[in-house]
């Protein structure tokens, strides 16, 4: 029988740097995720999630051509998945991997947005255990 590691997912996610309002444009919302190198984008009204975009969404919309009017909460991910810190890694990349989902949004204590957790960090996250980092 293995011991479970009780591993705060916030050790492995990442500050919230860039963030959408309800009413960004897509060409704004666009510029923002991919000169940072981003592939979500959380889409905050008053710090808190009320959706997510990612850079396959933003590409969809932009190769419509037609996203001129569109706004974040026009084609955002209505309720993303979001987590409470001290959320544990196994739990959550759990639930990502049953779900499918590519992200989680961490918040405080005040239900604020504080960083998000995606699979590519669950991947970084791996590594370190396996390795004995951990």
């Amino acid at each position: 029988m293995s011991a479970r590691l009780e591993i705060p997912v916030e050790e492995f996610a990442s500050p919230i740097q860039a963030f959408a309002t309800p009413d960004m444009g897509v060409e704004e919302m666009f510029n923002l995720i991919s000169e940072r190198g981003f592939r979500h984008l959380p889409v905050l009204k008053n710090k808190k999630p009320i959706g997510i975009i990612s850079i396959r969404d933003l590409e969809f919309i932009k190769n419509l051509n037609r996203h001129f009017d569109l706004k974040a909460e026009d084609i955002m991910t209505n309720e993303p998945y979001c987590i409470p810190i001290g959320s544990t890694l196994e739990e959550v990349a759990f639930h990502m991997s049953e779900k499918k989902i590519g992200s989680a949004i961490v918040l405080n204590e005040a239900g604020e947005a504080d960083s998000i957790f995606t699979s590519i960090d669950g991947l970084n996250a791996l590594v370190e255990i396996s390795r004995g980092e951990l």
